[in-house]
């Protein structure tokens, strides 16, 4: 087990854990520490009351000592060393004519290197400036470009509140904002309002976000029905941070405007026509199987009803008067087949029958019809009635 120390090597910069190890540190205390870019001065700022497991712990870095007076002293050699590399870059910077601005210079503990930050609007070919500073300081020369945000917190300042800038004081990273953030707090989307010293959208905004997120999904929308305790309104405006509900409720001809708290609100029920409209949604959405009723009076139609009498013949009462149905082509018969598939009951086809005083051309069907009643048709062949006389002799025998 060991304990865990928060070290900052910058002012306001990112908080880095270290393993103590077996020293006896204490909060504030400065402490020589191995980092990326060497062995560096920092100051334990966060000391941990609870212990972590040796899985942990092993992954950590470990503080090398406790800060000696020569350390400090080295130290402050180096921020002195610092204020003169700053102005004799400067000057290389405009000998040169490059379009960049120089934010700030740091040693390295060890007196190794010196980094020199900047700013500018794009890529700036410094190579040749580079060269002129490190036969001048007669050390590596590292050269990072930095974006606005950064440049305030390492310049400080006051922010529209009038109090220390955040990123000065106690931001160790920034966070993401959006202008939705401000939107979503009811605040004034003018630039110069929203902005911080650093001509970006204030840290400030990311602070009470969570709270309006979480807030929004248990108060009404604007534009809702509500109930409140003096009868039904619409919801006109919303307090987050009060968690009240402005409501305008309308009394005849005339309307106000009341406040109320959260827990006195109530949503209100969906009126009649409302239901009738999302009912009629519904019955859209949902699929309807219809059924084909066919229309009585037409030839070769599934609803027509025959009878056969005794002597074998069919009799249509759909009142096609004896008429056989003209014959279908390969594509309705096809269509009829799949019609027939799709309803609930099957359905008899119409009986084609031959009429003996034309010529159109046999069918299958009405070669079945005379084959059954071929015994009849060869007693009436001497005769050649009529199909009306069959009919009417057919009748007479029924009754």
């Amino acid at each position: 087990m060991a304990t865990i120390a928060g070290v900052q090597f910058q002012k306001n910069g990112k908080i880095y854990n270290y393993d103590i190890g077996n020293l006896t540190i204490s909060q504030n205390d400065y402490v020589i520490a191995d980092t990326s870019h060497g062995i560096d001065l920092g100051q334990v700022t966060v000391l941990s009351s609870q212990e972590s497991p040796d899985d942990h712990a092993s992954q950590l870095k470990k503080i090398i000592r406790i800060a000696t007076e020569k350390d400090l002293r080295i130290s402050s050699e180096n921020r002195e060393k610092e204020k003169e590399a700053f102005s004799i870059c400067q000057k290389k910077i405009a000998e040169h004519k490059l379009d960049m601005k120089l934010v700030s210079v740091e040693y390295a503990f060890d007196g190794s290197k010196a980094l020199f930050y900047f700013t500018a609007n794009g890529r700036v070919d410094f190579r040749s400036l580079v060269k002129d500073l490190a036969s001048v300081f007669k050390m590596r020369i590292e050269l990072r470009q930095i974006g606005v945000r950064d440049e305030a917190r390492m310049i400080g300042g006051l922010g529209p509140c009038g109090r220390q800038i955040c990123c000065g004081a106690f931001l160790d990273e920034f966070q993401p904002v959006s202008i939705k953030m401000a939107k979503e707090q009811n605040l004034s989307l003018n630039p110069t309002k929203i902005s911080g010293v650093c001509g970006r959208l204030m840290c400030c905004l990311k602070y009470e976000q969570d709270h309006y997120e979480q807030a929004r999904k248990i108060m009404p929308r604007i534009g809702k029905e509500v109930i409140t305790p003096d009868g039904s309104g619409i919801v006109s405006d919303l307090n987050i941070l009060k968690e009240s509900v402005f409501v305008r409720i309308t009394n005849g001809d005339s309307s106000e405007i009341k406040e109320y708290p959260l827990e006195l609100i109530q949503k209100a029920a969906p009126s009649a026509q409302v239901q009738q409209a999302r009912a009629k949604d519904i019955s859209a959405s949902d699929p309807v199987v219809t059924r084909d009723t066919p229309s009585e009076g037409k030839s070769g139609s599934s609803d027509h009803r025959k009878e056969k009498n005794e002597s074998g013949v069919r009799h249509d009462h759909s009142g096609n008067n004896g008429h056989s149905a003209p014959a279908k082509n390969k594509e309705s018969r096809r269509q009829e087949k799949s019609d027939g598939q799709k309803r609930s009951s099957p359905l008899g086809k119409p009986v084609m029958r031959e009429n003996t005083t034309s010529k159109a051309p046999k069918t299958a069907a009405s070669a079945i019809s005379e084959k059954s009643a071929e015994p009849q048709a060869e007693e009436k062949k001497e005769a050649a009635p009529s199909w009306a006389d069959a009919v009417r002799k057919a009748m007479d025998s029924i009754s």
